[in-house]
């Protein structure tokens, strides 16, 4: 019997920081719950948009030529391709969607890329 997502209770699962976790998948795309804080990498998705929905905080996705500033309740897609930044000055919940393979950490590597899980 298919029951709802939680996603309040799915953040609790979440242990670290810039880890998302795959709460539900819709066709080829991972929904995601992630807890930031702090400045993440500079990167960019050159197949995919990216969609950021805050679900409680503040987050800045710095863009090259600007920023926008989202709060509770406030979602902006990333277009594919253009380089961004996701930064948060106290601890952000997000959810995320994009397609399934997709690198959080995009055409950069290193520490912070993480792999996919579900929970």
């Amino acid at each position: 019997m298919p029951v709802p997502i939680n996603l309040a209770d799915k953040l609790k699962a979440v242990k670290r920081l810039w880890s998302p976790a795959i709460v539900a998948r819709l066709n080829d795309y991972k929904i995601q719950v992630v807890k930031v804080k702090g400045e993440f990498v500079w990167h960019r998705h050159p197949e995919t948009d990216e969609l950021f929905l805050v679900l409680s905080g503040s987050l800045a996705v710095r863009l090259r030529d600007g920023e926008v500033v989202l709060s509770e309740g406030e979602m902006f897609v990333v277009p594919r391709g253009i380089e961004h930044c996701p930064s948060a000055e106290g601890e952000c919940h997000l959810m995320l969607i994009e397609p399934a393979g997709t690198s959080n950490t995009g055409d950069a590597s290193g520490p912070r890329t993480a792999s996919e899980q579900e929970i």
